[in-house]
């Protein structure tokens, strides 16, 4: 089964003294998010082959 993430998940794994600044934090999970798409864009175009 798939786990949540979430920010009182990530906050729970690290103390807040060290988390990154909400921006920062905002700014990595929408490139992560942009190159999971890119990644799902490439498996939708190998399928249709």
């Amino acid at each position: 089964m798939h786990e949540k993430i979430s920010a009182k998940n990530y906050q729970i794994q690290q103390p807040s003294a060290n988390l990154p600044d909400p921006d920062v934090i905002a700014t990595e999970i929408a490139e992560d998010l942009e190159a999971a798409l890119q990644q799902f864009a490439t498996i939708a175009e190998d399928l249709k082959r």
